[in-house]
């Protein structure tokens, strides 16, 4: 964005947005309004991303870690890049990988956030909601057993029958059907939320959902065992709904996971499966139709990988197995990587000339962008050894000051 489209963007901007972009910046806290104004190197990031594209087209499996040190911009850069997928066609979903409430390696919680923090382009509705309208307007059906054309092969059994429920209606029973034994757990008020929660990947009773299914007239359900075990599942549900995204006329399923370091700050145990995971996304070995996760890391995690002792191994019935199948530390050496780094003394100049700007139209004042500039200077070269986070926060705190000081100087 250059300056002419940033003053544009300021000028249509409401001041509420305005303000607390600036009070989050002060606070030394990340705020989505404010990538789309203050984004640095958005050419690079641009290009990376639309090749990205060309390789979603063609049904190949791309994916991109985003590095750099703690206040460096990683939040900041999957939030810009999660606009730009919206802006091309693509649905989005971006998480936090909480050790606690998001482990990588669970991926049922995965799966779940993912489902959770979906957005459509052009749309708020859920993924149950929007599911529901888009097969309303645009579904068609498959003639033998009723699933929608658009849910591919690659979704698991269980998804499917979740999916093809969801948008079927109830049997009508008469009242006399009602009262008898074998229909006592006919129970439609309860099927929306049964079919809806399934489809968020919380857990639900095997019995309650095939209920549910029954009285919808999914019978294909009994194909296959509905009971869930294993990380597996989610996955492949994940890599299904890329796929199946892409039948319902989006460009594909753009997946961003923030704080990737979280992965290596737990167990042996649990990293080793969590690697198992990344590796299926870096070096799938089918393509992952309609995929593109990208992942933020801090340089930690990789010397991490580098690290780990791939020779150690583990008893089990009087018999060693290695923990890793893999040295992942070599396996990984050619990912595709955007590196952060400190911006240039010229990045910095224009940096504080979007700030000076944004601040003045935020609290309405007139600051001289030439005085400030000289004296922002000073903050840069005073804070020359913190972060990018560390340095906005002092520059805004001088702006708070010099207009402070402009107010006292009008009462005076």
């Amino acid at each position: 964005m250059d300056m002419n489209e940033f003053s544009s963007l300021l000028a249509d901007s409401d001041n509420f947005p305005l303000r607390r972009a600036v009070e989050r910046l002060r606070d030394g806290l990340f705020d989505p309004f404010a990538v789309r104004l203050l984004t640095a190197r958005e050419t690079r990031l641009n290009t990376i991303f639309a090749q990205a594209v060309r390789a979603v087209s063609r049904n190949q499996s791309p994916h991109l870690c985003v590095r750099g040190s703690y206040g460096q911009g990683k939040s900041h850069s999957l939030t810009y890049i999660r606009e730009c997928a919206a802006e091309q066609g693509f649905v989005t979903s971006l998480i936090n990988l909480d050790p606690r409430e998001v482990p990588f390696h669970d991926f049922q919680q995965v799966y779940r956030a993912l489902a959770a923090s979906i957005r459509f382009p052009g749309s708020s509705d859920s993924l149950v909601q929007y599911w529901k309208n888009w097969h309303r307007e645009h579904g068609r059906t498959r003639k033998e057993n009723g699933i929608p054309a658009c849910i591919p092969d690659s979704m698991p059994h269980y998804f499917t029958s979740v999916l093809t429920a969801l948008v079927s209606n109830n049997r009508v029973l008469t009242k006399k059907q009602k009262g008898l034994k074998k229909n006592s757990t006919f129970r439609p008020r309860e099927f929306p939320w049964i079919l809806a929660n399934a489809l968020k990947g919380e857990t639900i009773p095997v019995f309650r959902l095939r209920h549910a299914l029954r009285y919808r007239d999914v019978y294909f359900y009994k194909e296959y065992s509905l009971v869930r075990k294993g990380w597996e599942l989610y996955f492949q549900a994940m890599c299904g709904f890329g796929e199946m995204f892409q039948n319902m006329g989006f460009k594909g399923w753009v997946l961003l996971f923030d704080e990737g370091e979280s992965i290596g700050q737990r167990a042996i145990n649990i990293r080793r499966k969590s690697y198992v995971i990344l590796d299926r996304l870096f070096a799938p070995a089918a393509p992952l139709t309609g995929l593109f996760p990208i992942f933020a890391f801090t340089d930690d995690f990789f010397m991490q990988v580098e690290n780990e002792d791939y020779e150690r191994v583990y008893s089990k019935n009087e018999q060693e197995f290695p923990y890793f199948t893999k040295d992942y530390g070599r396996e990984w050496k050619k990912l595709n990587c955007y590196h952060l780094h400190d911006l240039s003394s010229k990045e910095w100049q224009e940096m504080t000339a979007r700030l000076i700007r944004l601040h003045g139209r935020a609290y309405s004042w007139e600051p001289s962008i030439q005085e400030m500039s000289g004296i922002l200077k000073t903050v840069l070269k005073a804070t020359d050894m913190q972060d990018t986070r560390l340095k906005i926060k002092a520059i805004v705190e001088q702006l708070d000051i010099a207009q402070q000081a402009m107010v006292l100087g009008s009462f005076c």
